[in-house]
């Protein structure tokens, strides 16, 4: 079976390897395991890293990186939970999700709404990331809300704070496409920084204001904490939600301190809550996300793939790889 294997930076290959191998049944009372086949999965920006040789694993440990927002099947099983056959999301661990097959626990996985298509319900993966960093928010209705970064992630944002009741949605990007989407996810205004000083023109829509809740969709190596604080008013409050490197380097953390402001980190959302209410809230209508799958490549592809998501061509937010076992049904 295929598996991707990176061989240099930004080189992505598709190799032949063993399939995988259930181990014996765990003892009562312990949660068992599956054999996961991928049929459709997403790209993320925190698969670029791999994909570029930035993460601290790069090159130990390369096979099977780096994918995992996904849906697909059972194919066999140790537990009781699940049965072969039966359609799932998993998320694998440290996103090591790249095989044709792979073991990862029961528990590790959701059932998809029958309602939903696989291409769409893939993005309950994402959304329930953000559901599981929005809880960590007070009440958000009627407040003014800056959302740095327009990709994927913060369009997403932009939907749910909208829906829950944000008096304005102000939408930062470098990127006139990625903007021009926003909108159309909930946004009340956008600008684009490499045009607008983004503080004078958040000012200006807010009456004067600085933001109540700042929100960092951007993360890695594109340092924009700075950025944050600035936007940030007098108390308010930062959603630090994109993976940051290793170090962040040049924080005015004294301009922080002295706002008075509250910070709040997101990782590792609960799959008995986050990932099942962000699939029944995609099946129910209640959030649309389809406006962001931009892109569909078959896994032969994938190299495109990757190289579309990292360079945002063509308006790329949400790229979809499809496995062989997508065209088997």
């Amino acid at each position: 079976m295929l598996a991707g294997h990176f061989p240099a930076p930004h080189r992505i290959e598709l190799i032949d390897v063993p399939e995988p191998q259930l181990p014996p049944a765990p003892p009562p009372g312990q949660s068992g395991q599956i054999v996961f086949e991928p049929h459709i999965a997403c790209l993320c920006g925190s698969d670029l890293p791999y994909f570029n040789g930035e993460a601290p694993e790069f090159p130990a440990r390369t096979r099977g990186h780096s994918l995992h927002e996904m849906v697909g099947r059972v194919t066999a099983t140790n537990g009781s939970r699940w049965k072969p056959g039966d359609w799932v999301l998993t998320v694998p661990v440290n996103q090591c999700g790249m095989f044709e097959r792979y073991v990862v626990g029961e528990d590790r996985a959701i059932p998809l709404d029958p309602r939903l298509d696989k291409h769409h319900s893939v993005l309950a993966q994402p959304l329930g990331t953000v559901l599981y960093a929005l809880k960590k928010l007070p009440n958000v209705l009627d407040k003014d809300v800056v959302i740095v970064g327009a990709g994927p992630i913060g369009q997403m944002y932009a939907r749910m704070l909208a829906n829950m009741g944000a008096r304005e949605v102000i939408v930062l990007d470098k990127l006139d496409s990625r903007l021009a989407l926003a909108p159309k996810m909930g946004a009340t205004a956008t600008i684009n920084v490499t045009r607008e000083d983004p503080v004078a023109r958040v000012q200006s829509l807010l009456g004067g204001e600085l933001a109540d809740i700042v929100v960092e969709a951007v993360g890695h190596a594109d340092q924009v904490l700075n950025t944050c604080i600035s936007l940030v008013r007098h108390g308010g409050r930062i959603l630090y939600f994109g993976v940051p490197p290793e170090q962040i380097d040049g924080v005015r953390w004294r301009d922080f301190f002295y706002k008075n402001a509250t910070i709040h980190t997101s990782v590792n959302p609960d799959f008995r809550r986050d990932f099942p209410l962000a699939m029944r809230w995609l099946a129910e209508g209640r959030v649309d996300l389809r406006p962001l799958i931009t892109h569909t490549y078959p896994l032969a592809q994938v190299q495109t793939a990757f190289e579309t998501f990292r360079d945002r061509r063509d308006g790329a937010q949400k790229v979809l790889l499809e496995f062989p076992a997508f065209g088997r049904g």
